[in-house]
């Protein structure tokens, strides 16, 4: 695919033919061709949608490209921020923009999909799939829970995609049940541009313990999720935050409230001292969704089975910082049959698009 960087392929020249410019944005793949003049000043551009409302109106496709070109296009200055066009771009619902100089020669174009592109985040993510789901039934007796399909995806398919849209492109995901086939899904990740690795389970290390299989230290603060959990959390709020409070291991909370369906009594010995009606209570609960910095990883061995509370406490215990973090995005931890059936009613409204 053509890069941006070589826009000069989508270039044409005003006694270029329409059939030409079909070529040339095929071959660009960018959906665009930008024609100049001889001494390269931006004439005019020229999108498949322009060539097809052309050949309905009766252009030949021998005639030149200036018969269907847009010839007063969005265009921006070679000074302007990339605050500047991207705003234009999102305003005005273009996908492409040409660059001039302040003579109108045109000197690159910038594209929404470039514009709009995450940043690149160099963290490491790794995801706990290696869980026997057993009180899911026969819907894992043959089919390991991350495999499960919600809507028309596995649903660590569509915890691996929510962190790829944030920038992230390391992955490991740790495997113990059925880890063939989780293996076979998602291979080496290079179907979805990212690198994925594994951490092979030979006996269940817990939901923290198999953080010693890591091949390496990382370098920065990486993440850990459960491999059954559906969210919408922003991951990139949640690194900044780490980052803010200066925190060794950060773990994510959700407010659930809970309505006791009785008269709850208080009782000082034989006293009856109160009656409160169906009270509820507000508590924070763990999300299973974790920020770690890499100098925490000498507290787990390779050998002992330890869950991540472990971990917190030990971190806790050596006088290090902790975090909790409440978001209040989408979230459902997929432990029972009723967790699945609520997840895949809720997918429309918050996969799918």
């Amino acid at each position: 695919m053509t890069s941006v960087e070589n826009w000069r392929l989508v270039v044409l020249l005003t006694e270029a033919t329409i059939m030409e410019s079909m070529t040339v944005i095929d071959r660009g793949a960018l959906r665009v061709a930008l024609v100049v003049d001889a001494n390269y000043r931006l004439i005019g551009v020229i999108t498949d949608g322009d060539i097809r409302r052309g050949l309905m109106g009766g252009v030949s496709l021998s005639e030149p490209v200036t018969k269907v070109m847009c010839n007063s296009p969005f265009v921006a200055n070679e000074q302007d921020s990339t605050e500047k066009i991207l705003s234009l771009m999102t305003t005005e619902t273009i996908e492409h923009i040409p660059i001039v100089d302040d003579g109108g020669i045109l000197v690159g174009l910038k594209t929404l999909r470039e514009l709009a592109r995450p940043k690149q985040r160099n963290n490491w993510i790794v995801l706990m799939a290696g869980g026997l789901g057993s009180r899911l039934g026969a819907l894992t007796k043959e089919c390991p829970k991350p495999l499960l399909k919600v809507g028309d995806k596995p649903i660590l398919e569509l915890i691996l995609e929510s962190y790829i849209a944030n920038g992230y492109h390391r992955f490991f995901l740790s495997v113990n049940y059925k880890k063939e086939m989780i293996k076979e899904y998602f291979g080496d990740g290079s179907n979805w541009g990212v690198t994925i690795e594994y951490l092979e389970e030979q006996e269940r290390l817990g939901t923290a313990g198999s953080l010693a299989l890591l091949p390496e230290t990382p370098t920065e603060p990486f993440f850990v999720m459960n491999g059954d959990l559906l969210t919408r959390i922003n991951f990139n709020d949640l690194l900044d935050f780490h980052h803010k409070q200066n925190s060794k291991a950060t773990l994510c909370v959700r407010k659930i409230e809970q309505t006791i369906p009785y008269g709850v009594v208080d009782v000082d010995e034989h006293q009856l001292v109160s009656i409160e009606e169906k009270p509820t209570h507000s508590y924070f609960v763990n999300a299973g969704i974790y920020l770690l910095n890499p100098d925490v990883l000498p507290y787990l061995t390779q050998t002992a089975n330890s869950d991540m509370p472990d971990l917190f406490r030990k971190i806790i215990d050596n006088d290090h910082k902790t975090a909790a973090f409440p978001f209040f995005d989408y979230w459902l931890d997929i432990g029972q049959k009723g967790d699945f059936y609520q997840a895949c009613q809720d997918y429309q409204e918050h996969f799918s698009c």
